[in-house]
């Protein structure tokens, strides 16, 4: 079976084209093209929703012609075609879901509709021979080592500038939500926090790079607070975080540039602050669930010191779990892993009765 995936949620326009078969644990991945238009946003510090949405309307043709060239299929090759209808920026997930329906009636397909959270989870089922090649290409085939199944039941950390997230899957198709945060999710405390210290958007990746380079006590400079890192559930705050810098920041902007050693020491302990909450909840949870296996996936899922620190405190309490985590080039918005999704949670729908949901969240 192939399905040709359709993501369009926020400013990525995605398509990919992905192949397995019934009883497969992992799917295969033909192809995995995105267009985006991040330089348009950096510029204002954050995407502007239409400017996101017509970039998408010239990106959706030429990116799925690539991604079927990219996969040697054609239209009579595909077999089904799944597409996010939510959560997201309305203008730009109804540029996906409209072509996806339109795809569908032209083309006789059915039409999958997949919920962008559970895509981010299923970035993890993704580690087939034709990804592996892909990250690898520097490496002879015989050096990779291919990842073994997942085992159920999980715990899966959702963490992305609008979301962070814990769910319990006990099987495919049985995902519990557990909780998630109140406030800012952690991708966008780091980008509100970036853009305090002046630092360019999106500021995930460049908080992680000063924090890498900082000196190894640097983490412990500021005390800043951990929310709800002791409360008995799995939600998330980080707003109070995100005023602790600001007030820090109000009384040092004399000393604080992008580079400088204030700067350095901020990004270091807010990113450890963070990780520490992340870390924790999710360990707690898989004690709870007694999960054999723990999965992160979204864009903050592709900090290293995250990915490190989670796989580490797992090993280091004792936890019969596995980690799982995908290649980082996954952990942000593509369609691979709405297609993935689709396949491990196959269910048609008519494409008339498919509409965009932007507030779509957790069963």
């Amino acid at each position: 079976m192939k399905i040709l995936g359709i993501e369009t949620s926020c400013d990525e326009t995605a398509a990919a084209v992905i192949e397995a078969q019934k009883g497969d644990k992992t799917v295969k991945l033909l192809s995995n093209v995105v267009a985006t238009s991040l330089p348009l946003h950096a510029k204002t510090g954050g995407v502007i929703p239409e400017v996101a949405a017509r970039e998408q309307l010239k990106f959706m043709v030429p990116t799925l012609d690539e991604a079927l060239k990219q996969s040697r299929c054609k239209s009579t090759d595909i077999d089904a075609i799944a597409v996010t209808y939510g959560p997201g920026l309305i203008g730009s997930l109804l540029v996906g879901v409209e072509t996806a329906k339109t795809l569908s009636y032209v083309w006789d397909k059915p039409l999958i509709p997949v919920n962008h959270l559970y895509g981010h989870i299923y970035a993890n089922w993704l580690m087939a021979d034709g990804l592996w090649q892909m990250e690898n290409k520097n490496h002879s085939l015989s050096a990779i080592r291919y990842p073994h199944a997942i085992a159920f039941p999980a715990i899966a950390l959702i963490v992305s500038g609008g979301h962070t997230d814990l769910v319990f899957m006990k099987q495919h198709g049985s995902i519990r939500w557990l909780g998630g945060t109140r406030d800012d999710a952690a991708g966008e405390a780091f980008d509100k926090i970036g853009r305090l210290l002046g630092l360019p958007y999106p500021a995930g990746a460049a908080i992680e790079k000063l924090a890498k380079s900082a000196e190894s006590d640097s983490a412990k400079a500021y005390n800043f607070p951990k929310p709800m890192i002791g409360s008995n559930d799995f939600d998330f705050s980080f707003s109070g975080l995100k005023t602790a810098v600001m007030r820090t920041v109000q009384s040092q902007t004399s000393q604080i540039t992008p580079n400088s050693q204030t700067a350095t020491d901020i990004c270091a302990s807010v990113q450890q602050a963070i990780i520490d909450v992340l870390v924790k909840k999710t360990l707690t949870a898989a004690k709870k669930y007694h999960a054999k296996s723990i999965l992160l996936g979204g864009g903050v899922g592709a900090n290293q010191t995250l990915r490190d620190q989670l796989k580490q405190s797992a090993i280091s309490h004792k936890l019969s779990a596995e980690f799982f985590c995908p290649p980082k080039n996954l952990c942000t918005d593509n369609a691979a892993m709405i297609a993935a999704a689709a396949f491990f949670n196959y269910k048609e729908v008519p494409w008339q009765k498919i509409t965009a949901d932007p507030e779509l969240y957790f069963d």
